[in-house]
């Protein structure tokens, strides 16, 4: 008997869906149950042929435990060690290498020193920096997070020099990103399941949680579309993820990719909605059957991404719309059945109305 289990913390209407789901299915072999620890030993499986991780990235003694089963031969999604080494700078960096559209970004050292250190540790570091140099590639008004950090924590907008300088003495010992502000027509958030599998939904990141996925709003164009789910194709096929979301603010048409380092992202239903969530659900039972099915001990099975398959010597420069290496399952804003794969479905187009711009970076 293979067992699925899902490692998770605070979160509630996800985890127990998703174990339902699985066990429904009755699937010959296989069956799902909540990841249970009362022990790691080293190089010792946790048996599991898979582990749906929810948590580890605010729990080091989870990541270390995933990596340990993953080297066991667990397919744990995602990757504990992509994980473990991506930030959102670097992603931004491969998105320009590969073509998607990204905001103008900057990393920036911190302002505090980092523990353990002194100014003798930062001798190759030029003082003062180019800021002129710096904000004239960014421009004002802008956006300042942490390279690797998430959850709306430490986000500034930025209004001008003077601004910037008062926001950036405050911020401690987090390594900042400076980053262009998009002023967009339209904004989407997409769920991307096993590399191939997407869902757009329409979201307004200003707004309350429970209030941001949108409905009833005229639907984007059938070209928008197309080039958004090439683009979470890409990112994600690229990055590795198994299970991520990609943010997108379409400014004149280009679609602009805000956030996408994502890999537990929101599940909730209350969030979500019941629609999004059903797609969620299903989708992600359907792929770690899958990956169950395919599951062998003591083997590597994990997911890799193609830049680091290819090393960054392979990294082709992409600028127009992607070539879609895998045909997604695409939906916007309709539910999924149980038995059935769903289709791309976009709504008539709607009479073209003047609204005003909205900003965000604010992720």
């Amino acid at each position: 008997m293979k067992k699925i289990g899902i490692l998770f913390g605070q979160e509630n209407t996800f985890p127990q869906a998703f174990i339902d789901r699985v066990n429904q299915k009755a699937v010959k072999g296989i069956t799902a149950e909540f990841v249970n620890i009362n022990k790691v030993m080293q190089a010792e499986p946790l048996d599991y042929a898979v582990i749906i991780d929810r948590i580890s990235q605010d729990v080091p003694f989870y990541r270390a435990t995933l990596k340990n089963a993953a080297i066991c031969g667990t397919a744990v999604i995602n990757n504990p060690f992509w994980w473990s080494a991506d930030e959102k700078f670097f992603n931004n960096a491969l998105a320009v290498k590969i073509g998607v559209p990204v905001p103008k970004t900057v990393i920036l050292p911190s302002k505090e020193l980092p523990d353990d250190t002194t100014s003798q540790s930062f001798r190759n570091l030029a003082y003062p920096l180019d800021w002129k140099g710096i904000f004239e590639y960014v421009g004002f008004p802008a956006y300042m997070k942490p390279f690797d950090g998430g959850g709306w924590k430490e986000v500034y907008r930025i209004e001008n020099e003077q601004d910037f300088f008062e926001k950036y003495n405050g911020t401690k010992q987090y390594v900042m990103m400076l980053q262009e502000e998009v002023v967009f027509d339209d904004y989407f958030r997409c769920y991307c399941i096993g590399g191939k599998h997407v869902r757009i939904m329409q979201y307004e990141p200003r707004n309350p949680h429970h209030l941001r996925y949108q409905h009833g709003k005229a639907p984007a164009s059938k070209k928008i579309l197309d080039l958004v789910e090439g683009y979470v194709l890409k990112l994600n096929q690229y990055l590795g993820y198994d299970f991520n979301t990609v943010e997108f603010a379409i400014r004149d048409g280009v679609p602009y990719a805000i956030d996408f380092c994502n890999p537990a992202p929101d599940a909730d239903i209350k969030s979500v909605g019941e629609e999004n969530f059903e797609w969620v659900v299903e989708t992600a039972a359907n792929y770690a059957i899958e990956r169950a099915k395919a599951q062998k001990d003591g083997v590597d099975n994990l997911t890799w991404g193609q830049y680091v398959k290819s090393g960054a010597a392979g990294l082709p420069l992409i600028a127009a719309t992607p070539k879609k290496a895998v045909k997604a399952d695409v939906t916007i804003g309709e539910p999924i059945k149980e038995t059935k794969t769903v289709k791309k479905v976009v709504a008539p187009k709607a009479e073209k109305e003047v609204k005003p711009k909205k900003t965000t970076n604010n992720k």
